[in-house]
């Protein structure tokens, strides 16, 4: 057992959803088939950290930049950037929301919104703004360009200021 589970890790490079669900597959089988305890202790992977385990990019902003030289005069994190409680241990994502949350009522947000809406909108603020969709593709580590779509719904008033390159054509260009 302990070959096979090494076998789909290392060699096969199996994501950690794979590989518990290989273990629960041997200990369903060991338990209920074989009426035989599990007797293999296995530590359990642990999952990767987003989906499919790819770094994000983003921009930092000079603006941010400023916020953050800020918080690390202040605060002189140690271990993590944002501790948790318990200065060994992060910030919970669970405490990131309450944040967001708060900030939200600060500002006047009414809108039902949570800290992945950030990232909607920031994929929509860089279409808007004329940043080409491969490029906002790259930044959220999108396989598909489709996937990314899903992020830019673009209004229907900024589609109507698009031009035609046939309009553009000649010294009789129009301003729409």
């Amino acid at each position: 057992m302990r070959g096979y589970l090494y076998y789909l890790a290392e060699k096969k490079n199996c994501s950690a959803s794979t590989l518990n669900i290989a273990i629960n597959a041997l200990k369903f089988y060991y338990g209920e088939v074989l009426k035989r305890r599990f007797a293999y202790n296995i530590r359990r992977p642990k999952k990767g950290g987003g989906k499919g385990r790819k770094d994000r990019y983003t921009i930092f902003s000079e603006v941010a930049l400023e916020t953050f030289k800020e918080y690390i005069e202040k605060y002189k994190p140690e271990k993590w950037l944002f501790p948790g409680q318990k200065k060994d241990r992060h910030i919970t994502t669970r405490t990131v929301q309450k944040i967001f949350d708060n900030a939200c009522k600060k500002a006047g947000v009414t809108k039902d919104v949570t800290v992945h809406s950030l990232r909607h909108s920031f994929a929509t603020h860089l279409l808007e703004s004329g940043v080409d969709l491969r490029y906002i593709q790259e930044l959220l580590g999108h396989k598909s360009s489709k996937t990314t779509e899903i992020y830019t719904h673009v209004a229907t008033k900024d589609l109507r200021k698009i031009r035609s390159p046939l309009d553009m054509i000649g010294g009789d260009k129009k301003d729409g």
